[in-house]
C-alpha cells in the first residue's frame, strides 16, 4: 500500500507508542508530527473529532482520510500493511484483543495511580495496579509460552501494548520501591524483554524520561511530593490519549 503516513502525536502518550511501534514492526516509513495539547493547531482540530492522539494522517492516489482512535489505528495497519502483528487463528486473535484492551484498562489504573493525592489513595491504587499485573503473570503462566513475548516466539500487538505499559516502571523505579511488580518473574522478564527491542526503545524520544519525570513531579499527587525537587524541569501540559 503506497500511502503517505502521518503520526500525530504527543511526546508522552503510550497510546501513540502502540502505533508506532506497529509501524516499526512493520518496516512502515511514517512522518512523526508532535503538537501541543494545550494549544492544539486549527488543522488538527478540524480533523479530529475526539481532539485526542494519537490520528494517523493518510494520503493515497491524492486523497487524505485522518484516522483517530490507537484500537482503530492499530487495526487499520493490520488489514492494508505488510507483517500482521495479530495471530491468523481468530480464536488467538481474539485472545489478543482482549488482553490489548486490559492492557488499556492498566493505562487507566497507572494514572489513578500517579494523580492519587493522598497517601491512602496512592496505597489503594498501588495494590490495585499489583492486582492487575498478578493477573496477567496468571495468564503468562497459563498460556505455556515458548518465547520472550505474549505470544511465545513471535511479537505481537499485546507487546506493543506492554510496551509502553511497562516503560511508566522505569520512570517509577527511580522514584521508589512500590512492589508493585515483585513476585511476578514471568511479568518482569516480559518486561526485560520488551525494554531491548528496538521499536520500543525508539517509540519514544531520547528526552522521554525527563519529560514523564517532570510531568510527574508537577501533578500535585502524592508521588509528586515523593519526587526530589531538585529536578528544574517544567512539565509538559496535560494532555488527551486514545
Amino acid at each position: 500500500m503506497a500511502d503517505k503516513l502521518i503520526l500525530v502525536s504527543h511526546h508522552l502518550c503510550p497510546y501513540v507508542q502502540r502505533a508506532a511501534i506497529s509501524l516499526a514492526e512493520k518496516g512502515v516509513p511514517f512522518e512523526r508530527v508532535d503538537i501541543d495539547l494545550a494549544d492544539k493547531p486549527d488543522w488538527f482540530k478540524a480533523i479530529s473529532p475526539l481532539g485526542k492522539v494519537p490520528l494517523l494522517r493518510t494520503q493515497r492516489k491524492g486523497e487524505q482520510t485522518a484516522i483517530f482512535e490507537s484500537a482503530v489505528i492499530l487495526e487499520f495497519l493490520e488489514e492494508t500493511q505488510t507483517n500482521p502483528l495479530h495471530p491468523a487463528d481468530p480464536y488467538a486473535r481474539a485472545r489478543h484483543r482482549a488482553w490489548i484492551e486490559f492492557g488499556s484498562a492498566i493505562l487507566n489504573a497507572i494514572g489513578r495511580f500517579y494523580s492519587a493525592s493522598t497517601e491512602a489513595g496512592f496505597l489503594a491504587e498501588s495494590e490495585a495496579l499489583s492486582a492487575m499485573f498478578g493477573r496477567l503473570e496468571a495468564e503468562l503462566a497459563e498460556s505455556e509460552r515458548n518465547g520472550p513475548w505474549f505470544a511465545g516466539e513471535r511479537l505481537s500487538l499485546v507487546d506493543a501494548v506492554y510496551g509502553s505499559v511497562f516503560r511508566y516502571f522505569d520512570a517509577f523505579d527511580r522514584i521508589g520501591d512500590f512492589g508493585i511488580l515483585d513476585g511476578k518473574p514471568l511479568v518482569d522478564a516480559w518486561r526485560q524483554a520488551l525494554s531491548g527491542r528496538p521499536s520500543i526503545r525508539h517509540a519514544v524520544a531520547p528526552d522521554y524520561p525527563q519529560r514523564l519525570h517532570a510531568f510527574l513531579q508537577a501533578k500535585g499527587s502524592y508521588l509528586s511530593s515523593l519526587i526530589r525537587r531538585s529536578d528544574p524541569a517544567t512539565a509538559p501540559p496535560q494532555a488527551q490519549f486514545a
